[in-house]
């Protein structure tokens, strides 16, 4: 749902969505059909037409591989968490990093905090509850759906060699 910055944050936008609109728009998510994944075509792109925030996160995944997605990740509060505006979310460090596009990465914003509900812990999952309130102000912004999360795992120097 794209809504203006300014009546996104309106006080009355953040009432009203905070009691219904909210779940409703989590309770709506579309089925989904075999559809092409949004990072292969980000990476079918010329340079120059990369955004911002593609090519922040290509220069985060360099020299590493692209694994199989995953519906759930392992997940804990200290686990770093990377916004990049309008591209994605990319949880975690070291080796392996996965990256989560959701359904509508146009609307991901550095200046929105997630507030997540869980059905496990210490996991992270694609059908979670995911909201967005302001950082400063703490209105309700919006509702996340999540994709599958993908792992890029670094390449090892002994594999390249192989």
């Amino acid at each position: 749902m794209a809504l203006s910055p300014h009546f996104a944050r309106s006080r009355h936008f953040a009432l009203a969505a905070a009691g219904v609109i909210g779940l409703t728009l989590v309770a709506a998510q579309p089925a989904l059909a075999d559809e092409p994944d949004p990072s292969e075509q980000a990476e079918e792109a010329a340079p120059a037409e990369l955004t911002k925030g593609e090519k922040r996160l290509a220069k985060m995944l360099e020299g590493r591989v692209k694994g199989e997605p995953v519906n759930c990740i392992r997940s804990f509060r200290n686990q770093p968490l990377t916004v990049i505006d309008k591209t994605a979310y990319v949880y975690g460090r070291g080796n392996t990093i996965y990256v989560q596009r959701t359904q509508d990465p146009s609307s991901i914003d550095r200046d929105d905090v997630l507030v997540q509900r869980r059905f496990v812990p210490t996991e992270l999952c694609r059908l979670d509850v995911v909201t967005t309130v302001d950082r400063v102000v703490g209105f309700f912004t919006g509702a996340v759906l999540f994709e599958d999360f993908v792992p890029y795992t670094r390449i090892k120097e002994d594999e390249e060699a192989s």
